[in-house]
């Protein structure tokens, strides 16, 4: 809660918050990983009306990519380019979804203007410092009455000064490097991950594209878009839009296919939610018919976290066809299910995870290896010499043994205490940990989305009871005034 107008701020309704974090830098209080003392100590700390609290970054993710993967993304993002550099980042990651459906994974973060001291307390925004001349000398600040240096009251001379910024944190600069880096860092994920669509941070002008982009909208004209009402602004997006039609052209073909698709799945499952004696599948029908699709549990999915795809745990049909293949017919056995195999999972954790971080230590280990090897090679040398030919090979190799001392040093932050550098045994270990994982990643993806199935149904579940709830009450209420109305006519 704000102790300035005593209001408390939450997300807007329809963004489903994934994930929250406050990211401090080591100098900072840490009552301030509280949100509330943070923003509390920052609106105190400003004395101005207009006064600037925060910055505020807000930036889309790919739809492809887990909510794990997407905290620890931007978590590292956050902490390189704003944490580190004296800021407290407060973030966000929601997964929003529009009127038809489509989706929008995407990250608000909120950062404050002020740097800290060494003690934890807010530092100015700017400070003055002298004007130099060409020779960094001060240059005097003029009389324009008399022509001489000016004096202050106690007889000092005074010296020409400026006013700058105490940090570069508001530079056109700055915020284009942050752009370009969360699109290098998003890029160099997807590829990792082999998603071939990349992301870029240029402006259609900067890439030399010839299209109009739109402008922003903001949150009091968007609002009343979405109430049906035209805004000044939206109808200059909506010039640039039929501007735009050539390029959007096959993008609408597309998607009137998927809706075409759509449909037609549409009819089969709500014939089959019909006609098949199923009470899970009788709830999903009646999901069918108010909501279009499941909704997805956000916060509270510990395995619906882990996926990617999570389009595909909202297809109807997908969850029909995971209630037949696993013979799910009653709630009761939608819970066993999950105990059961979410047992099972938490085993089949125990052995995955170990192996995974082994390889990716081994991966660490082997690369540190590689550039060390080469120098090992002069320092192996040069411990063969004695005396001047020592001298003058290591004289001749300065910089090789310097960077041999250097490799090494890294390498052994990766070993644990008294472990050997053995590069063979590594290889060898990481070509069969290479070989299992395949099969052992397949078998998790697989247990995790049947588990994500049943988390997304049994929320429906209870979320449909809780829809079905409100409409009676506002049938009862209504009906009350109804009668109420005819008693008094």
């Amino acid at each position: 809660m704000s102790e300035y107008d005593g209001q408390t701020y939450r997300p807007k309704y329809h963004e489903d918050l994934v994930h929250s974090e406050i990211t401090l830098p080591p100098n900072a209080p840490k009552e301030y990983a509280d949100r509330a003392a943070l923003w509390n100590a920052v609106e105190l700390s400003e004395k101005g009306q207009n006064s600037q609290l925060a910055r505020m970054l807000k930036a889309s993710l790919p739809n492809e990519w887990s909510y794990e993967l997407a905290e620890e993304v931007v978590r590292d993002y956050v902490q390189r380019n704003f944490v580190s550099k004296g800021m407290c980042a407060d973030w966000a990651i929601h997964d929003s979804e529009n009127d038809k459906g489509e989706r929008n994974l995407h990250i608000h973060v909120l950062l404050t203007m002020r740097p800290l001291t060494e003690k934890g307390e807010w530092a100015a925004k700017t400070k003055k410092v002298y004007v130099l001349d060409e020779n960094g000398e001060r240059v005097p600040l003029i009389d324009k009455k008399t022509g001489r240096q000016k004096v202050d009251k106690r007889n000092r001379k005074q010296w020409k000064c400026q006013t700058i910024e105490s940090t570069d944190w508001n530079s056109r600069e700055k915020a284009k490097m942050w752009r370009k880096d969360l699109a290098d860092t998003i890029n160099a994920t997807n590829e990792q991950l082999g998603i071939a669509v990349r992301w870029e941070h240029r402006s259609f002008k900067e890439q030399g594209i010839d299209r109009e982009p739109t402008i922003h909208i903001g949150a009091t004209a968007n609002a009343l878009e979405r109430k049906g009402i035209q805004t000044e602004r939206g109808n200059i997006n909506r010039e640039i839009i039929k501007h735009n039609m050539m390029l959007e052209q096959a993008k609408a073909m597309l998607e009137l296919a998927k809706q075409e698709v759509h449909s037609a799945q549409y009819a089969k499952i709500k014939i089959a939610a019909v006609s098949v004696k199923n009470e899970v599948l009788e709830m999903i029908g009646r999901v069918q018919e108010k909501m279009g699709r499941l909704a997805l549990p956000i916060v509270s999915a510990k395995y619906l976290a882990k996926i990617s795809d999570r389009d595909k745990v909202q297809d109807i049909n997908n969850a029909k066809s995971f209630l037949e293949r696993n013979s799910i017919a009653t709630f009761e056995q939608l819970e066993k299910y999950k105990t059961d195999k979410g047992k099972e999972f938490d085993r089949r954790e125990q052995i995955f995870i170990p192996k995974w971080r082994r390889l990716e230590q081994l991966k660490e280990l082997a690369k540190a290896y590689a550039n060390y090897e080469p120098y090992k090679a002069v320092h192996d040398m040069s411990k063969s010499l004695s005396g001047l030919k020592k001298l003058k090979y290591d004289k001749e190799h300065e910089h090789e043994l310097t960077m041999y001392e250097n490799t090494r040093a890294d390498l052994k932050t990766l070993l644990a205490e008294g472990e050997k550098i053995t590069p063979k045994a590594w290889r060898t270990e990481k070509e069969q940990l290479e070989k299992e994982m395949p099969e052992l990643r397949s078998e998790r993806a697989r247990a995790c989305h049947d588990l994500a199935f049943a988390e997304v149904i049994s929320y429906n579940k209870a979320n449909l009871e809780r829809v079905e709830q409100n409409e009676s009450r506002q049938h009862n209420r209504q009906q009350g005034r109804t009668k109420r109305r005819e008693e008094e006519i």
